[in-house]
């Protein structure tokens, strides 16, 4: 028996994409699933057409995913339009065109992701492999990478294998038995020490200060917690912070929000076991701009010029109040 399920259809029409006289740009929204994903298919992808680039859409400044670039040499450069001009052929990794208002632009003939599918919004590309029930999109370029027969480098082994565990949360998100065969695989051929390096970059100096913010403006809602932070230097902090606060015992939601670069970012995190955040993010601010995600880990951002001149706090608070007492419901009259 295999170790990772059969992929030679797909393999098959992989490959006949590809040949010698494209020149292909892999784009991502950069997280280390994203950056090591976009390096396997980059790996997929070399000597089989003329150039491979990669190329991000988010700016990138976690020291985790800094470390990451710079010791798994990750070629990845900021999206702007002369440099998407120098190719022909465009691949999405570790997301969908509707996740990124940058993705809408480009006509992809490559999606590989992991997160939940648009019931109205069917995959149309020439070649997709989308797997919700994965819990990294890594775990899909692993057995891409094994059913091809490439085995991993140390630099690309270490990359995924640190996809998997920031992806999965080390096995506490949702994830299912491929996953932990993926793990268990790059296990064979990852530099341990980088591995090491990377996790320990998790914090910048300059952003301890928005943990003393966070306490200040946090509000208990029920079993859930929100604050918002007003304007930050990264999203990336609102994700530390929400994944901080769900180690709270008693907490089974929570919200963190922040300003920056004109819009409303808001970070969902939940226990997977009371409500589907992908779902709750969906409901709250669909209607205002991009919201989704998994059912424990959500994102939404809404440019600010949508909200008007109402206050991004009270904003929140009063979709997350129009929810609870949806949620609610009337009362029984038998009561």
């Amino acid at each position: 028996m295999a170790y990772f399920r059969n992929l030679d259809v797909q393999v098959t029409k992989l490959l006949q994409l590809l040949n010698k006289d494209q020149r292909w740009l892999i784009l991502m929204n950069a997280d280390p699933d994203a950056m090591a994903s976009a390096l396997a298919l980059k790996r997929i992808l070399a000597r089989r057409v003329t150039s491979v680039g990669l190329a991000h859409v988010n700016e990138i400044s976690r020291p985790d995913n800094l470390a990451m670039m710079r010791l798994l040499r990750i070629p990845t450069k900021k999206l702007i339009p002369t440099l998407a001009a120098q190719y022909d052929h465009f691949a999405l990794v570790d997301s969908q065109p509707h996740h990124h208002p940058e993705f809408a632009s480009f006509e992809f003939s490559i999606v590989i992701d992991h997160h939940p599918l648009l019931k109205d919004n069917p995959p149309t590309f020439p070649f997709f492999e989308i797997r919700p029930d994965y819990g990294a999109n890594s775990t899909l370029m692993t057995e891409m990478l094994y059913n091809m027969g490439l085995r991993p480098g140390k630099l690309l082994a270490t990359a995924l294998l640190y996809g998997i565990k920031t992806d999965t949360q080390s096995f506490e998100r949702e994830f299912n038995d491929a996953d932990i065969k993926a793990f268990r695989y790059l296990t064979k051929f990852y530099n341990p020490i980088l591995l090491h390096k990377i996790t320990r970059s998790e914090f910048r100096v300059d952003w301890l200060r928005y943990f003393s913010q966070a306490f200040r403006k946090m509000r208990i809602l029920g079993n859930g917690l929100t604050a918002f932070l007003g304007s930050v230097d990264s999203p990336d902090i609102l994700v530390i912070l929400a994944d901080f606060f769900m180690r709270v015992h008693g907490l089974s939601w929570v919200l963190i929000s922040g300003l920056h670069d004109e819009k409303l970012v808001l970070v969902f995190r939940g226990d997977g076991l009371r409500r589907d955040m992908g779902k709750f993010a969906q409901n709250l601010f669909g209607d205002m701009g991009s919201a989704g995600g998994h059912r424990s880990m959500a994102r939404a951002e809404i440019p600010l010029e949508k909200i008007g001149n109402q206050h991004a706090q009270q904003f929140i608070l009063e979709r997350l109040g129009r929810k609870r007492k949806k949620s609610a419901g009337p009362k029984s009259t038998s009561e």
